[in-house]
């Protein structure tokens, strides 16, 4: 290497640069809040709802303060509880199983396919029992799982399916939008998210205004009108702030996931090392790339040997969820889930963002096709 030549450094993400391209609009709209003072629910977190659900290509959308929270009202509307189980996909961020156990259900985990990484339906059918309420779906890693497949499947045992599309926002599966397929969906808007707020935000969304009328009385304290509380609920509203830059970011949202998929693209087309194993893109599925995983034998080796180019790289997620602590009371052991617990042992996520540039692109396809494992 030539001596003056400037070595590319990657970092895994950056929020930092996309906070640049919408500061001057987003500092309007929080000091329209400010103005208000309608600093929690109200107009703006309203206005994006109606937003979001339109987005989505649903009817309703209720905005709470976390994704975790929109999976645990969720199995609340759908009166999840003792007794009841909920198929969850073993490798999967923790907060989607943690929904059923909320409410008093029993997560029971199943193995993903070998190839997308994705909810193995096949698993998902001998798992049901008389017992199972819900079945919840992941579209991991912004890879929409078979989510018309598996809504034929709850159908046919009359079990509901409720869409975790806390890493989903925006994919599609033909022409349905993620989202608009199970009987609810739930999103996250976690920071680092394709659609994230600057602190913490989920939502729900769905064509049953029942639904969603019940997530938002349980996130205002089982309240419809106030100070009338028809049911034991909770304090999980969104703040207006966030739902005011969520309406800011979501009108990006589609050239921000453009900008991923490019990206995405040239690292399946670009990435040729026999070390390296790329997530299967089925045909007519888009995904909307939150992360680009890899699987890799030697991930300690491979992530040192990326540190090493100062070049950025992540896990998600090192432990499956049938292998927690917190679910050790379930019995599962190693060895119940091999594909899911393969995922686990030698999963890599590349740097991807939509404010990356070419160059950092090109440096991290030249260094992943120069690694010797």
């Amino acid at each position: 290497m030539n001596q003056t030549q400037t070595v590319v450094k990657v970092p895994f993400f950056d929020l930092k640069r996309q906070y640049q391209t919408i500061k001057t609009e987003v500092l309007e709209q929080v000091e329209a809040v400010f103005e208000s003072m309608m600093v929690t629910n109200g107009p703006f977190v309203e206005q994006f709802e109606k937003e979001f659900a339109a987005y989505c290509n649903v009817e309703h959308c209720a905005a709470v303060n976390t994704g975790t929270s929109a999976l645990h009202l969720a199995m609340q509307t759908l009166d999840v509880g003792p007794g009841d189980e909920v198929i969850v996909p073993a490798n999967t961020f923790i907060a989607t199983p943690w929904g059923a156990t909320y409410v008093g259900g029993t997560p029971v985990f199943v193995d993903c396919k070998a190839d997308t990484w994705e909810i193995d339906i096949e698993a998902v059918e001998k798992a049901i029992t008389p017992k199972t309420k819900v079945v919840v779906g992941v579209h991991l890693y912004g890879q929409p799982f078979e989510a018309l497949k598996l809504k034929a499947l709850c159908e046919k045992h009359n079990i509901f399916l409720v869409e975790d599309a806390a890493q989903g926002h925006g994919g599609y599966i033909g022409e349905h939008r993620v989202g608009s397929i199970g009987h609810m969906a739930c999103f996250s808007f976690y920071p680092g998210k394709n659609l994230g707020t600057y602190g913490e935000g989920g939502a729900v969304v769905s064509n049953n205004k029942d639904y969603i009328d019940r997530v938002k009385r349980l996130r205002n304290l089982g309240s419809a009108k106030k100070y009338y509380h028809e049911e034991l609920g909770y304090n999980m509203r969104m703040g207006a702030v966030q739902g005011a830059v969520l309406s800011v970011k979501l009108k990006q949202l589609d050239t921000w996931n453009a900008r991923r998929q490019e990206v995405a693209s040239r690292y399946l087309s670009e990435i040729k090392n026999s070390a390296i194993q790329h997530q299967h893109q089925p045909e007519n599925f888009q995904s909307v790339f939150h992360l680009y995983v890899i699987k890799t034998a030697n991930r300690k080796h491979f992530m040192d040997y990326m540190a090493a180019n100062n070049v950025g790289a992540a896990m998600h997620y090192p432990v499956p969820c049938h292998l927690q602590e917190c679910y050790a009371h379930l019995g599962y052991q190693e060895g119940d889930f091999p594909e899911s617990e393969s995922l686990a042992a030698s999963c890599v996520s590349l740097p991807l963002f939509p404010e990356m540039t070419d160059a950092e692109v090109n440096r991290v396809i030249e260094v992943v096709n120069a690694y010797q494992a």
